[in-house]
């Protein structure tokens, strides 16, 4: 069985109720490198090592592979965070209420921010992830972010695009949480 594997970066380094979906932040070093070092001990040999170019993601990588030389980093910008657009750095609590219930009355097409990622574009992009890793030899993981984890999570239950904002994952995917699902 070809599994995915899916791990959440450490936490950011920012003010709780940021909106910081494509903002490039830094993780916690500290939180990081435990995250790392959990890790390195619980995946297989040979695993496709694939992160969003973002530094949260992408630095949590880099200390698996110092950890694991058997390891290759690919950065993939289909696993990055969704674009919230002008929301993007701001808190989410000044988001205006009629802005946000807009978004998310036409949640799969939406642009929230004005001119951010609809979810249609999120799921595209991790759809072809998801395909490309379901066509590789082997496991593969991911080292991403929770949204791109809830559209996987989509995509492993036969969901390709949710009809609505209450189709979206719900679940909390805790900072440096390793999830893994069946590629089939």
């Amino acid at each position: 069985m070809k599994a995915l594997w899916l791990v959440r970066h450490a936490p950011v380094v920012a003010p709780p109720g940021l909106c910081y979906g494509a903002t490039d932040l830094p993780a916690d070093a500290d939180a990081t490198r435990e995250a790392a070092q959990a890790l390195a001990q619980s995946l297989p040999q040979g695993v496709r090592l694939c992160s969003s170019p973002l530094q949260r993601c992408e630095r949590l990588a880099q200390a698996l592979c110092a950890l694991r030389p058997d390891l290759t980093l690919i950065t993939d910008p289909r696993l990055r965070e969704m674009d919230f657009g002008a929301w993007e750095a701001q808190p989410w609590d000044a988001v205006p209420r009629a802005a946000f219930d807009a978004w998310t009355a036409d949640f799969a097409h939406a642009r929230p921010g004005g001119h951010g990622e609809s979810v249609a574009e999120v799921m595209a992009r991790v759809g072809a992830a998801w395909d490309e890793a379901r066509q590789s030899g082997g496991d593969t993981l991911w080292v991403t972010h929770a949204g791109v984890m809830r559209a996987a999570l989509l995509w492993s239950r036969g969901v390709r695009l949710p009809a609505a904002a209450a189709d979206w994952p719900r679940d909390v995917l805790g900072f440096g949480q390793v999830i893994q699902l069946d590629l089939g």
